[in-house]
């Protein structure tokens, strides 16, 4: 039986097949996020950061194919200056195979992620214009299709949590209310978005940003795909406003939707009207709960499901808090069409 290579045996191979030299310092990992492994990959040729695409994503039945999809957009981005940072095209491919792994390698960019705590206006401005040069791209009217309805059973979820006695259970019960509520406002908000689509990155939030001297890079460009303009401003505004930390700062908020608009305007300014996909959360807070009900691999995970359903209830509650605040000044604050 072959045995499996080590991840350094993997990259000594890969690199030498891309004809990027032999490493020369030990390999390092550095941050990349919660799915892959990106390491740091020092050649006599020069540094480069690799990314080791995780096994069990890349085993779906349509992951080569979004992939692929994102690597078409990726070099749309390029060629209109967007400010990102492109995996090499080697051999004709940006995507690499070596014995069955895949990986991606990126010319190594100086740099850090802002913390989500100390995220500037300024940044948030530069953020929101960046998304908005992105979206104007090639927007385009299409076609009505009806979204995917979220269809959670919440009271199934409490009864089922009271019967096996889970530490989640009376969290469950007491919110049952407000998570019906979300749900059907998030589903609402769905159903009537304008049919516009564009090229856009819903991923763009503050950890796919890396600073260089106040200059930004984006990042992680594997979510690259077609999207709706309303729907992705309006979550990222949130996020980079810091809705997901639960410390709101509406005037980050302002300012990511001034320097979005600014870039891309289609004199759209509804956007108090769909609301209700800033609670996109219930799904994250279902798969956690399935989590911490027993379904996955072992005890950690189970634990890991416990916490993340209590910081997502948390966190749709004080989203729900400030849902007034937050349609207010959506309507009285965004710039007003010339």
């Amino acid at each position: 039986m072959n045995k499996e290579k080590t991840i350094e045996e993997l990259l000594y191979k890969l690199m030498q097949i891309c004809g990027l030299g032999t490493i020369i310092l030990p390999v390092k990992p550095v941050s990349g996020g919660f799915l892959h492994r990106m390491y740091q990959v020092v050649t006599e040729c020069g540094t480069y950061a690799v990314k080791h695409l995780n096994p069990e994503i890349m085993s779906r039945e349509d992951a080569h194919d979004n992939y692929a999809r994102a690597e078409k957009i990726e070099g749309i981005l390029e060629k209109e200056g967007i400010p990102i940072v492109p995996a090499l095209t080697i051999h004709g491919n940006k995507m690499q195979s070596i014995d069955g792994h895949f990986f991606y390698i990126f010319n190594w960019k100086e740099g850090h992620i802002t913390d989500w705590n100390t995220i500037s206006n300024r940044q948030c401005h530069i953020a929101g214009n960046i998304l908005g040069k992105i979206h104007g791209i090639e927007p385009r009217n299409v076609f009505h299709q009806e979204p995917e309805i979220s269809k959670i059973d919440w009271h199934g979820y409490s009864m089922k949590a009271k019967e096996q006695k889970s530490e989640i259970a009376s969290l469950l019960l007491e919110n049952e209310e407000l998570l019906i509520y979300v749900e059907k406002e998030m589903n609402k908000a769905r159903v009537s978005l304008p049919d516009i689509l564009c090229l856009s990155d819903e991923d763009m939030d503050p950890k796919n940003i890396m600073w260089d001297n106040g200059n930004p890079w984006v990042i992680d460009l594997e979510c690259l795909d077609y999207g709706n303009p309303v729907s992705h401003v309006l979550q990222l505004a949130l996020q980079w406003s810091g809705i997901t930390t639960c410390d709101l700062d509406i005037e980050k908020m302002v300012t990511y939707f001034e320097g979005y608009l600014e870039a891309y305007d289609n004199c759209f300014r509804a956007y108090s009207e769909f609301f209700g996909l800033a609670y996109t959360w219930v799904e994250w807070l279902e798969y956690n709960i399935r989590r911490a009900l027993g379904e996955c691999m072992d005890d950690t995970e189970k634990m890991m499901g416990i916490s993340e359903v209590e910081n997502t209830i948390n966190r749709i509650q004080y989203i729900h808090s400030n849902e007034q605040l937050i349609k207010a000044t959506l309507d009285s604050r965004l710039p007003k069409i010339i």
